[in-house]
């Protein structure tokens, strides 16, 4: 059931319900993109009208932030790393390929090592930073991955690319990876891409993540703040969201 907040259309789903929709999705042909919209997303998409059509036009949208609850008739909160991971067990399952697109440094191929050590026979097709975008989701900058490889690399990054991933998980955060995939998603051989804005950071490690007694109380996003404090200015469209909406 999609719900209307501030314009911006969320989907009511749990983890399993965004799983199982996916797994359908790879049974048939045709190209996909969920989105992660949390109260930050909301106030940004605003302003951002070309943002708040690429999240009304996904065929997911996701409730990332218990904050979307307040106020309106969203029952879940469905953190997208979570989605992420649950979406890699399945794929490792079910022998559908991945891959893992932005983050800092070498932060892709750190995700990319460490889910292989826990679930060995996933197939992971692609890993890299992908290098810079702007906040129109252009690639401006491409890693020094991308030019010097050979191998086979998503074409917005100009290489060839004869082997299809399955889910591609996008990571250059918001509004840069949903800008991306929009313009990109036809492009390149893949079948679902989701952005995922942090998530690599909290599966690699860099970033520690909340015990899960706090997030399931709702304070995921105070422990956050405390561990990056330069997020503040980010956590204020907390306050500015809770004053549109009232």
């Amino acid at each position: 059931m999609k719900v209307n907040i501030l314009g911006v259309k969320i989907d009511d789903v749990d983890i399993l319900q965004v799983v199982d929709q996916v797994e359908e999705w790879l049974k048939k042909d045709g190209k996909h993109y969920i989105v992660t919209p949390n109260p930050e997303i909301v106030v940004m998409a605003q302003k951002d009208l070309e943002l708040k059509n690429i999240i009304n036009n996904a065929e997911l949208a996701i409730p990332d932030g218990v904050g979307l609850k307040l106020a309106t008739d969203i029952e879940n909160t469905t953190p997208g790393v979570d989605v992420m991971e649950e979406l890699v067990k399945m794929a490792a399952e079910k022998g559908f390929t991945i891959g893992f697109l932005g983050g800092r440094d070498q932060v892709a191929k750190e995700v990319k090592e460490r889910l292989l050590k826990k679930y060995p026979k996933l197939k992971v097709n692609f890993a890299d930073s992908g290098g810079e975008v702007d906040k129109n989701g252009d690639v401006i900058a491409r890693s020094e991955a991308t030019k010097q490889s050979k191998k086979r690399l998503p074409r917005p990054f100009g290489a060839r690319n004869d082997e299809s991933i399955d889910i591609l998980f996008v990571a250059f955060g918001p509004p840069k990876q949903e800008k991306w995939i929009a313009k990109n998603l036809e492009k390149i051989p893949v079948k679902v891409a989701m952005g995922v804005g942090g998530a690599f950071d909290y599966i690699s490690r860099k970033v520690p993540r909340a015990p899960v007694f706090i997030r399931k109380i709702g304070f995921e996003w105070l422990f956050r703040l405390v561990v990056q404090p330069w997020r503040i200015k980010r956590q204020l469209a907390l306050i500015k969201y809770l004053f549109m909406l009232l």
